[in-house]
């Protein structure tokens, strides 16, 4: 699958607002694309990433006819007001109250659309990490037609293996709940990769669902929240094999076992298959490894999905 050559430039990205159920505003965006919307998509960040990481994708995603949501969790990018050491939200606020508007405005869009044109379109999730990972959370998640989880896991350091288990032991059990409560954050250092600081809150809780056998699909704050089993279409859920760091596929496997009652597809990509030397946990977004990765990521789920596969191919 190839991206379409693009007749005219791309619009450039609006600049929006969401609302959340709490009052709090956030900022994100919408990529346009140059013609017809086709299919829309929202793009969830990783732990502690700011969304112009993702903007070469969502550049990319537009070029395919969709229309593309944008957005950071509260104390991050965009939306870090005032001090990081003043933002007291934790992990389940960023997907019940965050992503869940998201959702809310994607969907308004959808059904916008679906009056002006006559038909119907498709909307699909696009979860890096914690994006995929907390998707089941976030009220409404059960209207997306589809949800592409990339390095989305069940960080239960038990999942991992060797060296790496012992160094996701320390860091869930030690280094992540000292630092927070040395700096009143954890430092974007210790998160690798293009991490911001994260809040201490949110740092906190990732270290306890990080230490809880099961993630945080056994914490009995959040049972009543869950609602991976309810969501019935396509999950295609990807880890690359030289990302034993972040996303090992074992962890990547028992997100999995959450979407009980959805399609899913387990995809599994090693770097030398393309020709490459390396991927890593944040390497299926660059911009400049996109032409190699982004339609063998799309095309699976694209075809999976009537709503996108009648749209886009």
């Amino acid at each position: 699958m190839n991206s379409p050559a693009r007749a005219t430039p791309l619009p450039p990205a609006q600049a929006v607002h969401l609302r959340c159920a709490d009052g709090r505003l956030l900022h994100a965006s919408w990529q346009e694309p140059a013609g017809p919307v086709r299919a829309l998509a929202l793009i969830s960040p990783a732990m502690a990433v700011a969304s112009p990481f993702y903007r070469g994708f969502a550049e990319w995603l537009a070029g395919r006819g969709y229309a593309v949501l944008s957005y950071d969790y509260r104390g991050i990018g965009r939306n870090l007001q005032g001090s990081v050491r003043d933002e007291r939200a934790g992990l389940r606020e960023w997907a019940q109250l965050d992503m869940a508007a998201a959702l809310r405005a994607i969907e308004h869009r959808r059904q916008r659309e679906q009056r002006a044109q006559g038909q119907e379109l498709g909307v699909l999730a696009i979860g890096h990490s914690f994006g995929g990972q907390a998707i089941g959370l976030a009220p409404g998640f059960e209207q997306l037609d589809a949800v592409l989880g990339v390095a989305a896991q069940a960080a239960d350091f038990r999942y991992w293996a060797g060296l790496q288990k012992a160094k996701a032991a320390l860091f869930f059990h030690a280094l992540l709940p000292t630092l927070s409560h040395l700096f009143g954050h954890a430092p974007g250092w210790v998160l690798g990769g293009r991490a911001q600081d994260l809040p201490k809150g949110a740092a906190l809780q990732w270290a306890r669902w990080g230490r809880r056998r099961g993630y945080l699909f056994s914490d009995p704050a959040v049972q009543a929240d869950l609602g991976y089993h309810r969501f019935t279409g396509p999950v295609h859920l990807w880890n690359v094999t030289d990302d034993t760091l972040f996303g090992p596929g074992p962890a990547v496997d028992q997100l999995g076992r959450q979407f009980s009652s959805a399609e899913l597809q387990r995809h599994t990509l090693d770097p030398r298959q393309l020709g490459l030397r390396a991927i890593g946990h944040f390497g299926m977004f660059r911009r400049e490894l996109g032409a190699k990765l982004w339609p063998l990521l799309l095309a699976p789920v694209e075809l999976a999905t009537p709503r996108l596969r009648d749209r886009l191919l």
